[in-house]
């Protein structure tokens, strides 16, 4: 006798208990996004090797010293490296977070599992047509932060065959896996800001103390 599919009655709510290895893992995982996208701007701005090639032949000349393009171009470059070398770092930060989040999942109590909330999420049975919205609202939310960990996860992995370009396998992918890594990147800023604008909106709304409740950790009253 084949059983009945699980049935979901229990109401869908943002107001959840966050254990203590999420909540460190969320803000450790902002600070270090952070730091890796500063990085890529700077490196791409304010330290791109073209935009400083001139003022350092100028502030050379200004110290009787002439320099060919090449040379300033060679000295900016130094300066480029440099800040593409701590983005390097922020990557490996990120790669360790990512196998941490992965830990965390297998770890976690059931009921704070991504995976539980999205199957809960899927077998609800909403009484009314705002049951609905809300359940559609839920699931989008977590099913959303499932293809993020899956977006990490791929920039991790580029990353890292990036960092180790000498590899020969790797040397070979290299272009490919440098294109991927770039594409990714937007998709990342993307969902982002996003996720930032819904959580800001969400608070001021109807869903109080969701910022906060990443923080204590506890469902609010």
């Amino acid at each position: 006798m084949r059983s009945e599919p699980f049935l979901e009655k229990e109401p869908l709510t943002f107001n959840e208990a966050h254990s203590a290895g999420i909540r460190i893992w969320h803000w450790t995982f902002f600070i270090v996004i952070t730091g890796s996208l500063l990085t890529v701007l700077m490196a791409s701005t304010t330290l791109r090797t073209g935009n400083n090639t001139a003022m350092v032949q100028q502030q050379l000349r200004e110290k009787a010293v002439s320099v060919t393009t090449d040379q300033a171009s060679a000295v900016a470059h130094e300066f480029n490296d440099k800040i593409w070398d701590l983005h390097k770092i922020a990557g490996y930060v990120l790669s360790a977070l990512v196998l941490i989040r992965i830990l965390l999942e297998i770890a976690q109590p059931g009921e704070e599992k991504l995976g539980r909330k999205i199957r809960r999420a899927l077998g609800f049975q909403p009484a009314t047509p705002e049951d609905n919205k809300d359940r559609r609202h839920y699931l989008g939310v977590k099913l959303g932060y499932l293809v993020f960990y899956v977006l990490i996860l791929l920039m991790a992995l580029t990353g890292l065959g990036l960092a180790f370009e000498d590899v020969p396998v790797l040397k070979t992918f290299h272009q490919p896996i440098k294109s991927t890594h770039a594409f990714l990147q937007y998709l990342i800023y993307g969902y982002i800001v996003l996720h930032l604008g819904g959580v800001f909106l969400a608070d001021m709304r109807r869903h109080k103390g969701l910022v906060s409740g990443m923080i204590h950790g506890q469902k609010r009253v």
